[in-house]
């Protein structure tokens, strides 16, 4: 077992031992056989739901008809070009076999002469089914075809489905109840999205599916994630001008972005609605099937910083189909560096010296918070340090013993800098653009209150990419131990994201925002304080976001040691879990907005749940974000 296994391992038997001991052994052993079972014998269909649901909604609509069935019409927009017959059956199967009847499927036929048998397999649908419209279209590219269907549309809402793809069988039904609920609870419903699965042959035999997080505008930004299906108001459509040629390749992204301004956000259900086709030709298989793509990406994004009067350069990401806003930084904001520590004088050093000797930006100050040390030698070095590193200073914290909040928010008092940067002292600066890459994602109209890092450990694994909370019951890293140089779950470890938090290991915050919401809580001594920080952050409304683009590396734990081998530490350590559930709740911690319900709470991998119920019940519900 290699030591990335390792740790997971022990990580995995600490939850099981937590559960055992907060719901007894028999509680384990269920959790443990449910484990093995949906593991190895649960996959086929796992993404669909029961026969019995989808019966259910069959008997709830049957005899009824778009106009009385009571749901919001739904017309889908599919462009046609030399379809496989195979394929465009399959697809067509999905549409006349949805649990309910409130779509109308749009079809431009844009195919050449020697594809007369497109036509003929339409046709052949339309004699039976009276929802299907068609039309024979010249080819003028992907994104006017799609125009063309919508002139065919008459719902108050469009979709958009590629003509190798499959609906799911609740696909229409799903959408049009989340339409409804979201028009309940007072949010907005003009533009929504569906997670989707990945297949080459048949539906009931997935290879993954996409879990999205709810709408990340940031992570839009770098890549497109909505992809399908994607459902919106057909009037607001009309209203932007329908999909635009020039960003032809990456139409789709192009329109998302403009729906997603007017429209303030956008609405998620985290149930898979759509089935994507793996074959060769498709963008599902990889962005190298169409190169095309990228420059219309980068035409799409540059768009909309256009019309959001927002200043960047648009530049290719760390993978294909992933892009990089390299964000213009308003003015030159002084950055003060609070560096918390307690001898470990070794430790220190390496970081001050890797932050003096690396670090481009230059407006910056640097306070090390001195907190109780027991060596001589510490305040020696102190006095040395400051003599050879320029605006350097050490202030003594007065209290007693360790608390990071505390030790922080003193720390704060000797600020002149209008971003704070909370630095561990364990941590090594080896990209010089660190500092300023963190910047770029909040010293901007409209930028971010907090900025993370990835952070490695020494040994090239990921320590840090995020914080997502309710993994492990209260929270963890994202991807934490896998190695560097991946993309991770859709480019989440490789593209700037939307989250909940980030490590206090590494942070950047708006003097202002960490004024506004009080600092660090100093009841949160040691765990979680970085944490509560964010979600106080993001409730008030700032966003909280993840760069991989200012990178670090993290000797963990050198400074304090491990929680769960002493029993002060460990009682300590369960009573600052106890205080983050009774502030935010233990439902809002276990749902991240950021994190899909399909993917498991039991490891930082991204991995899909074991437990797919939620999903297959087809009762997950839609959720609006700004």
């Amino acid at each position: 077992m290699n030591s990335q296994q390792s740790k997971r391992a022990a990580e995995l038997a600490r939850y099981a031992l937590a559960v055992a001991r907060e719901e007894g052994l028999p509680a384990m052993a269920k959790r443990t056989a449910g484990f093995v079972r949906r593991r190895f014998f649960g996959k086929r269909a796992r993404y669909l739901p029961g026969k019995k649901v989808l019966a259910a909604q069959r008997a709830a609509y049957a005899g009824m008809g778009r106009a009385d069935c009571g749901l919001p019409a739904i017309s889908i927009l599919t462009p046609l070009y030399n379809t496989p017959p195979a394929y465009l059956r399959a697809f067509l199967d999905s549409f006349v076999g949805q649990t309910a009847p409130n779509g109308q499927l749009c079809l431009a036929d844009a195919s050449d002469g020697a594809h007369p048998e497109v036509g003929q397999i339409v046709r052949e649908y339309q004699e039976k089914y009276q929802q299907i419209v068609y039309t024979k279209v010249e080819n003028r590219g992907i994104a006017a075809n799609t125009n063309a269907a919508a002139a065919l549309a008459d719902g108050e809402y469009l979709a958009l489905a590629d003509h190798d793809d499959v609906l799911a069988p609740h696909a229409m039904c799903a959408m049009g109840q989340a339409i409804l609920e979201l028009r309940r609870a007072g949010q907005p419903d003009s533009f929504l999205y569906s997670d989707e699965a990945l297949f080459t042959k048949d539906i009931r035999r997935p290879l993954a599916a996409h879990f999205k997080p709810d709408f990340a505008p940031d992570y839009l930004l770098c890549c497109n994630y909505i992809c399908h299906l994607a459902v919106f108001k057909r009037a607001l459509f009309e209203q932007l001008g329908g999909e635009r040629s020039e960003c032809d390749g990456s139409q789709d992204h192009d329109l998302f972005l403009r729906l997603s301004e007017a429209a303030g956000g956008a609405a998620h259900l985290p149930q898979v609605l759509y089935y994507w086709r793996v074959h060769a030709g498709s963008t599902s298989g990889g962005a190298q099937a169409k190169p095309y793509v990228a420059a219309a990406a980068k035409r799409a994004i540059a768009g909309h910083l256009a019309r959001t009067g927002q200043r960047g350069a648009v530049e290719d990401g760390l993978f294909p189909s992933t892009y990089r806003v390299k964000w213009a930084i308003e003015g030159e904001p002084k950055v003060t560096v609070l560096i918390p520590n307690k001898d470990h004088t070794d430790d220190l050093e390496k970081c001050l010296h890797s932050l003096y000797a690396r670090t481009f930006w230059e407006n910056y100050e640097v306070i090390v918070i001195e907190n109780n040390s027991e060596q001589p030698e510490t305040f020696a070095y102190y006095r040395q340090a400051q003599r050879r590193y320029d605006g350097l200073r050490v202030v003594r914290y007065p209290g007693r013993g360790f608390n990071f909040s505390a030790i922080n928010n003193f720390g704060r008092k000797y600020a002149a800098g209008s971003y704070l940067l909370l630095l561990n002292n364990d941590v090594e600066i080896k990209d010089g653009d660190w500092m300023t890459e963190l910047l770029r994602q909040c010293a901007r109209p409209g930028g971010a209150g907090v900025a993370g890092a990835m952070l490695y450990y020494p040994d090239d694994t990921i320590q840090h990419a995020g914080v997502v909370t309710g993994l492990g019951g209260y929270a963890g890293h994202s991807h934490k131990y896998k190695p560097r140089g991946g993309s991770g779950y859709m480019f989440r470890a490789a593209t700037v994201q939307d989250v909940s938090a980030v490590t206090g290991a590494c942070m950047l915050v708006k003097t202002s925002v960490w004024d506004a919401v009080g600092g660090l809580d100093e009841g949160f001594a040691v765990a979680f304080n970085d944490v509560d920080f964010c979600l106080r952050v993001r409730d008030a409304g700032w966003r909280v976001v993840w760069t991989p683009y200012a990178w670090l590396y993290h000797h963990e734990s050198k400074s304090r040691g491990a929680d769960d081998k002493d029993p002060v530490k460990a009682r300590r350590f369960a009573a600052e879990q106890q205080r983050l559930y009774d502030r935010h709740g233990r439902e809002n911690l276990l749902n991240d907005p950021y994190y899909n319900p399909s993917l498991t709470h039991d490891r930082e991998d991204f991995s899909e749940s074991d437990d797919l119920k939620a999903l297959q019940s087809g009762e997950l519900g839609a959720h609006f974000r700004r």
